[in-house]
């Protein structure tokens, strides 16, 4: 069966399992330069991967649309839809557009550690590459709760946006980053939203001031946080409702909603591989990579949320980079050279973050100095009638060096990306004290933050 399937195969350069960023990219570049490449992704609705489709775009689009004054959910869902429908479309034509990339839907696995298959129904094609890259993202973990599979209106976080109904009351299970930003969006567009979440509080690396304004925020706009909550069976319930039952303090309690969102976790999304035919190793985080994004079969690389760490398409970019530097034999960029990501939780306001919090500074044995503003004190803010929030500063003692920065204010996204690359670029926190910033604007909050 093997030797029929290499005498079958259709030879590439490089085989690229998944549509997303990472992959995509890579598609582009390798194309560019001549390169004979076969991009396999499973679902036609998935090209450009999560960001595009599910995930990044999508949400910040309801996020947006669930700020404005007058909102629509019923029109935020259809908008949401035709732009990421132009955007699924730019991305296929783009790779299309090479003579040299074919583009194959169906689901890839391995035959052997050469050799991928592409079945698409009762269609199976045999594929063979000098080099294969994984980039299939990851996937909502689907947590063991009693009745959870044969009760009505579950969620996922890409289901929930195929709504064009708001549920009135919406449960949320799990109070990460992603529970919380679609608690925020919901309470938003007018639900009565009910997070749950088993551990002790939410937010827990985030700096205690920036937890407890987010928590306060939250409680005024109505959004309900149950922490130290142990889910014990989800059921239908009249009326199209269904019904938590849940243990909060040693006691059971019981509570109806129109629908649950799932929000414990994401998992690598590695179901239909079939590593064992290829020899690679994985473990229950990820595909196992080196500091190049090679797994132990040398020729075959991972990139994106699939080898587990931080999930953002701009470290599926940056493995991108990675990749690419490693293939055209220049190893100075690898994993270790990324110590420094900043990232953004879209709530209302957005909280953002990079670096160390100041807990995390002091157990790395620094002096640390640190300042805490309101956002009250910002004109911009004043004009976006947006004047929540709370923004810190962590610096050495010592030798002046920024170790960290919370941003929790409107904006906070973009301004995070200033106090990233000062960082970056090793400069002390004068530096952000003295540069002239625009006005008004939310970045020039910075010259008060970093005036210690």
């Amino acid at each position: 069966m093997k030797i029929c399937n290499i005498l079958n195969a259709k030879s590439y350069d490089a085989i690229i399992i998944g549509f997303g960023k990472g992959g995509k990219t890579l598609a582009g570049f390798l194309g560019k330069i001549g390169k004979k490449v076969a991009l396999i992704e499973k679902d036609k609705n998935m090209y450009g991967g999560t960001c595009i489709n599910v995930g990044c775009i999508p949400t910040k689009i309801l996020v947006e649309e669930s700020q404005k004054i007058e909102k629509n959910f019923k029109k935020a869902i259809e908008r949401k839809n035709t732009l990421i429908s132009d955007l699924r479309g730019a991305n296929y034509n783009k790779l299309d557009s090479f003579k040299n990339v074919d583009i194959y839907t169906g689901i890839g696995s391995f035959e052997t550690e050469y050799l991928i298959s592409v079945t698409n129904g009762e269609d199976k094609t045999i594929l063979k590459g000098e080099q294969i890259f994984i980039n299939t993202g990851a996937k909502t973990i689907i947590p063991k709760i009693e009745g959870l599979e044969k009760t009505r209106n579950i969620y996922t976080s890409t289901s929930i946006m195929e709504l064009d109904i708001l549920p009135s009351k919406l449960a949320i299970i799990g109070g990460g980053y992603i529970g919380l930003e679609f608690a925020s969006i919901f309470n938003n567009f007018g639900s009565q939203v009910t997070v749950f979440e088993g551990g002790d509080n939410i937010l827990l690396r985030e700096e205690p001031e920036i937890r407890e304004e987010v928590k306060k925020d939250f409680q005024n706009r109505g959004i309900e946080i149950l922490t130290k909550s142990n889910i014990i069976k989800v059921d239908n319930f009249f009326k199209n409702k269904v019904e938590v039952l849940f243990n909060k303090n040693d006691k059971s309690h019981s509570l109806i909603f129109d629908g649950i969102l799932i929000a414990v976790g994401r998992e690598p999304n590695i179901d239909d591989l079939k590593f064992e035919n290829a020899g690679i190793n994985c473990s229950n985080r990820g595909i196992l990579v080196n500091e190049n994004l090679q797994t132990n079969v040398s020729h075959i690389y991972a990139l994106g949320d699939v080898k587990g760490g931080l999930q953002f398409t701009y470290i599926s970019l940056d493995d991108f980079r990675i990749v690419k530097n490693s293939i055209s034999g220049d190893k100075a960029i690898t994993i270790n050279s990324r110590n420094l990501v900043p990232y953004s939780v879209f709530l209302s306001p957005t909280l953002s973050r990079v670096g160390m919090s100041e807990e995390e500074a002091l157990n790395a044995g620094y002096k640390v100095k640190t300042k805490v503003i309101k956002a009250t004190s910002i004109p911009r803010a004043k004009i976006l009638e947006e004047e929540r929030g709370i923004l810190k500063a962590v610096i050495d003692k010592d030798t002046g060096k920024i170790l960290g920065c919370s941003l929790y204010s409107v904006e906070s996204s973009e301004v995070i990306n200033i106090v990233t690359m000062a960082i970056k670029e090793n400069k002390e926190y004068s530096y952000l004290r003295d540069f002239i910033f625009t006005h008004p604007t939310m970045s020039e909050f910075l010259n008060d933050l970093f005036d210690f």
